[in-house]
């Protein structure tokens, strides 16, 4: 095949491809290999493109006879790495590169091995607490009813927060399952709203906070799935509850119908505003992660499993929606959900 023949047939390929001559110079390069590398490439030594000793290495290898060579190359993109995979195969006079960017499956890897980590990390804290009042309960304070009753107290509350943390996981689980199905039902948000909050009355109540329903369009309707549509306002309404100072309040308000620029759709709004100590401004980006928390301590003591926004965000997502969170310190937090009418 002349060189004419193999550059055309490079072109052709989806992945990026360069082609190295028996003098060692680049003989062709596809498009998405110059998108790497950069124009002007043909006839250009592969040492002075390549650079990275470990390419050059395997490059050598197969020039020297042996079998394909399989490597790695990281580019720089921006802020961001991109890793690919890379085999080098002799052909003949030439040596095929071909590069296969392997940046998403090392990320979904790292997140899969950092998800299961701070799993075993949340369930670790009150599995050893509950053996050791166990162990305790066994020996010293078998006989000390005072002791046996504040230790199964604690023990009751543990358990609690493992029971939480795995209804939060199944519960992410099924919402990640049906992200892809649009949901076609029609919910009433007025009606949806007021029941929430009805049902947060307690949690309000033992807070002193007090939550305000601020309905501007009644009769708002949205096509969306109601279980999932009370979890998302259950939770958010929950965290400004926890999270708003008590003896303060929490404003719930419901806008109808207004184009939404970003979503390029008439959506209804819907925002909750607390009047707690806020969050700084480099959190925000980062609090529908799973198991982000900005204040570990407090919020496992006031119940939160860290995965609340993840589920929600999920939700929102399913819903083609979107949410958005404005915070200051010490002024309080907005969430806002943006639902599309249609």
């Amino acid at each position: 095949m002349n060189t004419e023949n193999i550059a055309l047939f490079v072109a052709a390929l989806p992945i990026p491809v360069m082609v190295i001559g028996p003098d060692d110079r680049i003989e062709a390069v596809n498009q998405p290999g110059e998108a790497i590398f950069g124009p002007h490439l043909i006839g250009r030594h592969h040492v002075s493109v390549v650079r990275q000793p470990a390419m050059v290495a395997a490059i050598a290898e197969a020039r020297a006879g042996k079998d394909r060579q399989v490597t790695r190359f990281i580019n720089r993109d921006g802020a961001k790495d991109i890793r690919y995979r890379v085999a080098v195969a002799p052909a003949g006079e030439q040596i095929i590169v071909t590069f296969e960017d392997q940046t998403a499956s090392e990320e979904a890897g790292q997140m899969r091995r950092d998800f299961v980590a701070n799993v075993s990390h949340e369930l670790r804290t009150p599995l050893t607490a509950l053996l050791g009042f166990i162990e305790t309960l066994s020996g010293a304070a078998r006989d000390d009813p005072a002791a046996r009753d504040r230790f199964l107290e604690i023990m009751a509350h543990e358990a609690s927060r493992m029971t939480r943390l795995v209804d939060d996981l199944l519960s992410l689980s099924r919402v990640e399952e049906d992200e892809r199905v649009r949901p076609k039902e029609h919910v009433d948000l007025s009606a949806l709203l007021s029941s929430v909050i009805k049902g947060l009355e307690p949690q309000a109540e033992a807070a002193e906070v007090v939550v305000m329903l601020d309905i501007q369009s009644p009769d708002v309707m949205v096509a969306g799935d109601a279980g999932q549509l009370v979890q998302v306002f259950t939770n958010i309404i929950e965290n400004a509850i926890k999270y708003g100072a008590s003896g303060k309040q929490v404003t719930v308000t419901l806008v109808g119908r207004q184009n939404d620029v970003r979503l390029r759709v008439e959506a209804v709004e819907i925002s909750v505003s607390d009047q707690g100590e806020g969050v700084a401004s480099h959190h925000i980006a980062r609090l529908t992660e799973r198991f982000y928390r900005v204040d570990s301590h407090r919020s496992r003591e006031v119940g939160g499993t860290g995965l609340g926004l993840a589920i929600v965000k999920h939700i929102i997502n399913r819903h083609r929606g979107r949410m958005q969170i404005e915070s200051e310190e010490g002024e309080g937090t907005k969430v806002s959900v943006f639902l599309p009418t249609s």
